[in-house]
C-alpha cells in the first residue's frame, strides 16, 4: 500500500531539520527498512509543511514495529522539538485520501517499457577505448585514443549512436590533463560529461605491499594524497562520483598485521570521506582477489558494505559483476545493499573464471536480467535513484568502440526483459507458493525478443534502429586510423 501524509515542522527549526536528515543514523534507517517502511521520503516546503510518502504491507503494522524499536524511541525524543504541535510526530501521522494513482511500475505495456528505457543511462569507461590486454600481452590496435580528449571524442560517438551513454568515467593517471575544466568543457561540446574519477593506487612500485593499507605511513600518505587529488578533479569537472580499487593485500600468512591493515583503511578513508563535497559520494569496490592471493583488504561486498556503513550516507558500494567467486549469487547482494540504500554502482562486465572483464552479458546473459530485475523491482532503475550503471571492461581483441556498442545494447537488452516482467502474476505465484507459476513469471520475460522493441524505441528517439550497422557505415573507424598515425597510444600502462 501507498501511504502519503503530512506534518508540519516549526519555521525557525527547518534548516536545523534538514542538516537532521541528511545524516540520518543508520540503525534507525536499518529499523524503518525492518518494520517494512519501503521508499520512504519526505518532502519539506520553505513554510515547514512536511510531506512523507512510504510504501508498505500494512501501515498500522509498520508504526507499531517501529513504536517497539529502541532506536525509534531516541529519534522520536529528539526530533519532537521541531515539531508543531505536542506528542512524538509517529503518533500524529494520519495518512491522506488518494484519489489518483498511475502506475509507472504496471510495466507489462510497451509505453512504460520505453519510457524507462528512454530514461536509462549507462556510463562508458575511458581506459575501454585504450589498448589492453592480458598480463601476458598487451595488443594494440590501429585508430585508439592517444589522448584523454581522443577517448572522449570516441564516448561520444557511443552516445551518439545509443542515446543512453550520456558521461564518461576517467582514471586517473590514464587521464591525466594540465586542466580538467578545460577537458569537462571539451566533453560538454561534445554531447557527454565527465562521470566517475576512479582512482589508481596498484601501479606505482611504491605500492608492492599495498597503499593505504601499506604498513609504512609514507606510503600511506602518498595513497591518501592521490584519493584527495582525485576529489580535486572532481571539484574541477564536475563529477559526482569517486570511485575506489584498492589492489591491497597480501600473498602469504604472516606478511602483515590484518587487522592494522583494516584499521588504516578505514583511516583513508574516512580523510578521503571527509573531502568530499555535499554533492559528491565515495563508491568502494571489492574483489575477491588478484593481485593479492592469500588476503584481499577489500575482499567481498560485505566488507565494503561495512566501510561504507561506518562512513556515512556519501558512502555506498560497488558491484563488480567479475569480482566473485564462480557461482556467487550477484543478485542477492543486489536486493541487500538496495534494501540497506548502500547500492551507489555497477561495475558492468562479464566473466568465465576470474576478473576476465568480457562484455557485459556474454558469458551469462539471464545473470545480467536478474540483477537487473532486482533494479527494477526496487525501482531504482533511473538517474535520480542514484544508482551509477557503468561499464567497466577491456577489449583486447574486437574491436574497441563496436565491442562498447555491443554492450551498451547488451544492458538494454537485459533491462528492457526485466521491465516486461508481469509482476503482478510473479506476486501473486509467490503468495500461492506457486514456485513454477513463479519462475514461468520470470522465464517468460527473458525469453521475449525485445529487439524490435528497442529497434522502435531508437526510430522514436530519433537513433539509427541498428547503432551496430551505423557505426559500420559511419566511416568513424577508417577516420581514426588515418588521422591516429604517430603520438603514443592509450593504455592502461601493463
Amino acid at each position: 500500500m501507498r501511504i502519503c501524509f503530512t506534518l508540519r515542522v516549526r519555521p525557525d527549526r527547518i534548516d536545523e531539520y534538514r542538516a537532521r536528515h541528511r545524516e540520518v543514523w543508520p540503525e534507525m534507517r536499518a529499523a524503518l527498512s525492518e518494520a517494512g517502511w519501503r521508499n520512504y521520503s519526505l518532502f519539506l516546503a520553505e513554510d515547514g509543511l512536511l510531506i512523507g510518502y512510504l510504501e508498505c504491507d500494512d501501515f498500522d503494522a509498520a508504526l507499531a514495529e517501529m513504536a517497539r524499536t529502541e532506536v525509534n524511541a531516541r529519534w522520536q525524543a529528539e526530533m519532537a522539538e521541531f515539531f508543531v504541535g505536542d506528542g512524538n510526530a509517529d503518533e500524529r501521522m494520519r495518512p491522506l485520501d488518494e484519489v489518483f494513482h498511475l502506475d509507472r511500475r504496471a510495466l507489462g505495456t510497451t509505453m512504460s517499457v520505453k519510457d524507462a528505457l528512454r530514461e536509462q543511462r549507462i556510463e562508458t569507461p575511458s581506459w575501454a577505448y585504450g589498448n589492453s590486454g592480458t598480463r601476458f600481452k598487451v595488443f594494440a590496435q590501429q585508430g585508439v585514443p592517444r589522448t584523454p580528449y581522443e577517448k572522449i571524442d570516441d564516448a561520444a560517438v557511443v552516445h551518439r549512436l545509443t542515446g543512453v551513454a550520456p558521461t564518461v568515467a576517467l582514471h586517473i593517471p590514464w587521464d591525466k590533463v594540465d586542466d580538467y575544466g578545460k577537458l569537462a568543457e571539451y566533453a560538454r561540446d561534445r554531447g557527454v560529461a565527465i562521470g566517475a574519477i576512479n582512482s589508481n593506487v596498484f601501479q606505482d612500485d611504491d605500492y608492492k605491499l599495498g597503499s593505504v593499507c601499506h604498513p609504512d605511513p609514507a606510503v600511506r600518505r602518498k595513497a591518501i594524497g592521490h584519493l584527495l587529488e582525485c576529489v580535486d578533479i572532481m571539484d574541477a569537472t564536475g563529477s559526482r562520483d569517486l570511485k575506489l580499487w584498492f589492489a591491497d593485500g597480501l600473498n602469504y600468512p604472516g606478511q602483515d598485521n590484518i587487522r592494522a591493515r583494516q584499521d588504516r583503511l578505514a583511516e583513508a578513508l574516512r580523510e578521503t570521506y571527509e573531502r568530499l563535497g555535499d554533492d559528491q559520494r565515495m563508491l568502494l569496490e571489492y574483489k575477491l582477489f588478484e593481485p593479492a592471493f592469500y588476503v584481499t583488504d577489500v575482499p567481498d561486498w560485505g566488507t565494503a558494505y561495512a566501510h561504507c556503513l561506518q562512513l556515512g550516507e556519501k558512502a555506498q558500494v560497488v558491484i563488480d559483476t567479475g569480482h566473485h567467486a564462480p557461482g556467487t549469487n550477484i543478485e542477492f547482494i543486489v536486493s541487500f545493499l538496495l534494501r540497506a540504500n548502500k547500492l551507489g554502482a555497477f561495475d558492468f562486465n562479464s566473466r568465465f573464471y576470474a576478473d576476465d572483464d568480457l562484455m557485459v552479458g556474454a558469458a551469462d546473459p539471464f545473470q545480467l536480467f536478474r540483477i537487473m530485475h532486482e533494479i527494477v523491482l526496487a525501482d531504482a532503475l533511473t538517474p535520480a535513484a542514484g544508482i551509477a550503471f557503468m561499464l567497466d571492461q577491456c577489449h583486447n581483441l574486437e574491436p574497441k568502440i563496436p565491442a562498447i556498442i555491443r554492450s551498451v545494447l547488451n544492458v538494454q537488452e537485459a533491462t528492457a526483459k526485466a521491465l516486461l516482467v508481469d509482476h503482478e502474476a510473479l506476486t501473486q505465484a509467490q503468495q500461492a507458493g506457486d514456485v513454477l507459476g513463479a519462475n514461468a513469471a520470470l522465464m517468460d520475460a527473458y525469453n521475449t525478443d525485445v529487439r524490435p522493441l528497442l529497434r522502435e524505441l531508437r526510430e522514436e528517439m530519433g537513433l539509427d534502429p541498428d547503432p551496430m550497422a551505423a557505426y559500420r557505415r559511419s566511416g568513424y573507424a577508417e577516420q581514426i586510423v588515418r588521422e591516429r598515425v604517430g603520438g603514443e597510444a592509450a593504455g592502461w600502462g601493463a
